[in-house]
C-alpha cells in the first residue's frame, strides 16, 4: 500500500511538473508570438562615436584612440537635425514591426537623462543637451511599433566597473566586492529607469561575456525586469537567461535548432555611422537576405547608423525604402509565416502560413518553372503575389512531385513570391524521392530547359547518369547513344557543359546555395547550375575556402565576386556574391565553375550569439 501510495504520489508530481512545463511553454509561446510574427526589425546604433565616425566603444577599448580623445566626441554630438517622427515613419514604411535602439553602448553614455550614480548622459554631458531617447520611444508607440531597448552590461567608463580597456583593469572583484556590488546596483538602477519610463517590449542585452551570470546577478536582473513587464522579451545575451538567440552578421547556413532567433545585420561593415565605410550591400541583397531569414523561421534586425546631427545616411534610407517596396507588395508571405520546406523538397527559399494551409515560394530569378518534391497535399490554387496577370499552373504526379509552370509573369526585381493555397494543412514527406528519369528519356525531352534541369537534379543528388554513357570531358567526340527522338538541342547543351557533367559528384548540402550544384572528383571545383535570369548576383554561404577563379562553363568568361560579412575576428565565412552578366547567360541553363584553393571545406556549425570583436 505504501509503495502504491508513493507510486501514485510520484506519478502525480510528474504530471504536475509536466503541466507546469506545458503552461510555461504555452506562456512563452504566447509572449513570443508578436516577435515571431514580426520578421523585420530595425536596429539603431546612435551615440557619440558618430561624431568622428569611429567604432563604437571598441575604439578606446582596443586603444585605436585613447579614452580621453574618445570622450571629446561628446562636444560634437549635436542631434541638431534629429527628427524622431521621420525616423519612425521610415522604419514603419520599411515594413519593420519593431525597433531596437542603443540606449547605452559599452562606452557607458546614456541617451536618456539617467539619474543613476555617476552616469554620463547625452542630456547632461553632450553638445545636444537633450534627451534623445524619449521622443523616439514616444513615436514608436504612437505609430504602433514595438519598442526594443539595447543595453550594454559592461560600462567601460564607469568608475565602479572593473574593466577599463583590454589592457587595463581597475580592480579585481574578489579584492573589492563592494565596489562591484555598487556597479550592479548602478546598472540595475538604469534598467529600472528604462523599464518604468519607457515600458519596453524587449530588452536587447550585450556584452555578457565579460562576467559570469552570478557576477552580473542575471537572475535578479531578469526578476526585476519582469516586475515592470511580466511578458518582457530578452535576447540571448544575459548569460543564457534570454528568450531567443541572436546570431550576428553571418546569415545562418542552415535553420537554427531553436524556435526563436534574430539575425542582427549591418548594411555595410559598421554598426554606427562611419563616413568612409562605403561597402554597402545592394538593396537586392538585403531583400534576398530577408527572404533567406524568413525561409529559416527567423527575424532580420537590420542596422541603421545615424550621423551625429541625427540624419540617416542616404544609402541606408535607400535600402530601407527598397525593403518597404518589397514588404508592402508581399505582406502575406512575410508576417506571421513560419519556416518553409526542407531543401530536399524544394531547392529554394519558402515559407508556410501560420495555419499551414499556404506555401510561399521565393524566386530569386525569372524562370519558366520550378518543382516541389514529396507533397502529399495538392494545391487548389496558385498565384503570383502582386501580379494579377501572372499565370501559375501545376501538376502533381503519383510520387508527390509537383511541377509548377509560370507564364505572363512580371517577375519582381528582387524576389518574386508564388503563393500556393491548400484546403488542408500541408503534408509532405521530408525523405522525398525525385523522379528517376533515364538518360534516354531526358535526351528525348522537347523542352531543353526542363532537360537541363532534370540533369542538374540527378547530378546534384549524386546520381551521375553520364557515367559510362559515352560522354567526354570536353564534350567532343561523344558516343552517347541517340535515338530518332533525341533532341539535338539537349545534346548541344550537354556538349557545351560536359566539364560539369563528366565524372562529377554529389552537390552541396542544404543551405549553401539555393539550387543545384555538383563537385569535381577532386572536390576543388564547385559547379553551380544557374536557372533562368537571376535578379542579382548568385550567393554562396558557408564556404571556408579561398577562391582562385570563377568562370562560365563552356565559354570561359571570367567572373568577379564580392565577399560580405567576413569578420576578421570570426571563423564564420562571409557570403560570396558572384555577378553573372545577363548577356552571358545560357538560354537553357547557365553553369558557373568556382575553382577553390583546396578541396572544399564547409561551415555548418551551430549558430549562436557572436559577442566579441576584440
Amino acid at each position: 500500500m505504501k509503495g502504491k501510495f508513493i507510486c501514485i504520489l510520484s506519478l502525480g508530481l510528474v504530471l504536475a511538473a509536466g503541466k507546469i512545463h506545458a503552461q510555461k511553454e504555452n506562456s512563452d509561446s504566447k509572449k513570443m508570438e508578436w516577435f515571431q510574427d514580426a520578421k523585420l526589425g530595425v536596429f539603431i546604433h546612435w551615440g557619440i562615436y558618430a561624431v568622428d565616425g569611429i567604432p563604437e566603444s571598441w575604439s578606446f577599448f582596443n586603444n585605436y584612440t585613447n579614452q580621453e580623445n574618445y570622450m571629446k566626441q561628446l562636444n560634437g554630438f549635436s542631434a541638431a537635425q534629429y527628427k524622431p517622427d521621420e525616423w519612425v515613419k521610415l522604419i514603419k514604411d520599411s515594413g519593420a514591426k519593431y525597433a531596437v535602439i542603443t540606449t547605452k553602448h559599452h562606452d557607458g553614455i546614456a541617451l536618456w537623462n539617467s539619474k543613476a550614480e555617476k552616469a554620463t548622459t547625452i542630456p547632461k554631458n553632450s553638445l545636444a543637451q537633450k534627451d534623445v531617447l524619449t521622443p523616439f520611444v514616444s513615436e514608436l508607440k504612437k505609430q504602433g511599433l514595438k519598442t526594443g531597448l539595447y543595453f550594454s552590461l559592461p560600462d567601460w567608463i564607469h568608475p565602479y566597473y572593473d574593466i577599463n580597456t583590454k589592457i587595463k583593469k581597475r580592480y579585481q572583484i574578489k579584492n573589492d566586492p563592494q565596489r562591484w556590488q555598487n556597479f550592479v546596483t548602478y546598472y540595475q538602477g538604469q534598467l529600472n529607469e528604462l523599464s518604468s519610463q519607457y515600458s519596453p517590449d524587449l530588452i536587447w542585452f550585450d556584452g555578457d561575456w565579460e562576467h559570469s551570470s552570478e557576477e552580473w546577478k542575471a537572475e535578479q536582473t531578469l526578476k526585476n525586469l519582469r516586475k515592470y513587464n511580466p511578458n518582457i522579451i530578452i535576447n540571448s545575451r544575459l548569460n543564457n537567461h534570454g528568450d531567443y538567440e541572436t546570431p550576428e552578421q553571418g546569415i545562418p547556413v542552415i535553420k537554427p535548432h531553436y524556435e526563436y532567433w534574430e539575425l542582427c545585420y549591418t548594411m555595410n561593415d559598421a554598426w554606427g555611422y562611419q563616413p568612409f565605410d562605403t561597402n554597402y550591400k545592394t538593396p537586392n541583397m538585403m531583400v534576398r537576405a530577408l527572404a533567406d531569414v524568413i525561409n529559416m523561421g527567423g527575424n532580420l534586425l537590420l542596422d541603421v547608423g545615424p550621423k551625429a546631427d541625427g540624419t540617416i545616411p542616404e544609402k541606408q534610407v535607400e535600402i530601407l525604402k527598397a525593403l518597404g517596396r518589397w514588404t508592402s507588395k508581399h505582406p502575406d508571405a512575410i508576417y506571421g509565416t513560419r519556416s518553409g520546406l526542407p531543401f530536399e523538397n524544394f531547392k529554394g527559399k519558402s515559407a508556410f502560413s501560420k495555419d499551414g494551409k499556404k506555401l510561399f515560394l521565393f524566386l530569386e530569378e525569372a524562370k519558366d518553372f520550378t518543382k516541389i518534391y514529396g507533397l502529399h497535399s495538392t494545391p487548389v490554387s496558385g498565384r503570383i503575389l502582386g501580379d494579377r496577370n501572372g499565370k501559375v499552373d501545376f501538376k502533381k504526379d503519383n510520387q508527390g512531385n509537383l511541377m509548377i509552370n509560370f507564364s505572363q509573369v512580371n517577375f519582381d526585381q528582387d524576389v518574386t513570391v508564388v503563393e500556393l493555397s491548400f484546403n488542408e494543412k500541408i503534408k509532405f514527406n521530408e525523405n522525398s524521392k525525385e523522379e528517376n528519369q533515364s538518360l534516354s528519356q531526358i535526351l528525348e525531352n522537347p523542352n531543353v530547359k526542363l532537360a537541363a534541369f532534370e540533369i542538374a537534379e540527378r547530378l546534384h543528388a549524386g546520381n551521375n547518369i553520364f557515367n559510362n554513357s559515352g560522354l567526354t570531358e570536353d564534350g567532343l567526340d561523344m558516343k552517347i547513344q541517340k535515338t530518332s527522338k533525341t533532341n539535338p538541342e539537349v545534346m548541344n547543351w550537354i556538349s557545351k557543359h560536359a566539364e560539369a557533367l563528366f565524372e562529377t559528384e554529389k552537390g552541396l548540402p542544404d543551405g549553401h546555395f539555393s539550387g543545384n550544384t555538383v563537385l569535381s572528383k577532386d572536390k576543388q571545383t564547385l559547379y553551380i547550375f544557374v536557372e533562368g535570369t537571376p535578379t542579382g548576383p548568385i550567393a554562396l554561404k558557408g564556404i571556408k575556402n579561398g577562391i582562385a577563379r570563377i568562370r562560365i562553363v563552356g565559354e570561359g568568361t571570367l567572373l568577379t565576386h564580392q565577399i560580405f560579412n567576413k569578420l576578421y575576428w570570426s571563423t564564420t565565412p562571409g557570403i560570396i556574391y558572384i555577378d553573372v552578366p545577363k548577356e552571358k547567360l545560357d538560354k537553357n541553363m547557365t553553369v558557373v565553375a568556382v575553382l577553390l584553393d583546396k578541396p572544399i571545406e564547409l561551415h555548418r556549425e551551430k549558430v549562436g550569439a557572436i559577442e566579441n570583436n576584440l
